[in-house]
């Protein structure tokens, strides 16, 4: 049997959460796809995060990097930071960013 195409993908603000969950339903269909959702944690609480998990049901994160708020450097770095080691670990094939800002920047 080959080996599943695994794609990470990176999701970080509220806005971009609509744009993630058709992708990660589609991805879900094809048995062929491994699909990693990983959480900046920009966005974090009950209504700018977990309500629209809920409602548009997308799955739960694999990983959330826990970022928080802070200043668009901080945020950068935090990001930076956080993610090397679940690149590191998952090594996936493609990566899909919905950015915020400072997700495309780190």
């Amino acid at each position: 049997m080959s080996q599943r195409l695994k794609i990470l993908n990176i999701v970080g603000a509220r806005p971009n959460l609509p744009k993630i969950a058709p992708l990660m339903h589609e991805m879900q269909r094809h048995p062929e796809i491994e699909a990693i959702l990983v959480h900046t944690g920009q966005h974090y609480d009950e209504k700018l995060s977990d309500i629209f998990f809920r409602q548009m049901g997308i799955p739960s994160p694999h990983v959330n990097l826990e970022v928080g708020s802070g200043s668009h450097a901080s945020q950068t770095a935090e990001i930076l930071k956080r993610i090397e080691p679940v690149l590191i670990e998952r090594r996936p094939a493609l990566l899909s960013l919905l950015p915020p800002p400072n997700l495309v920047s780190a």
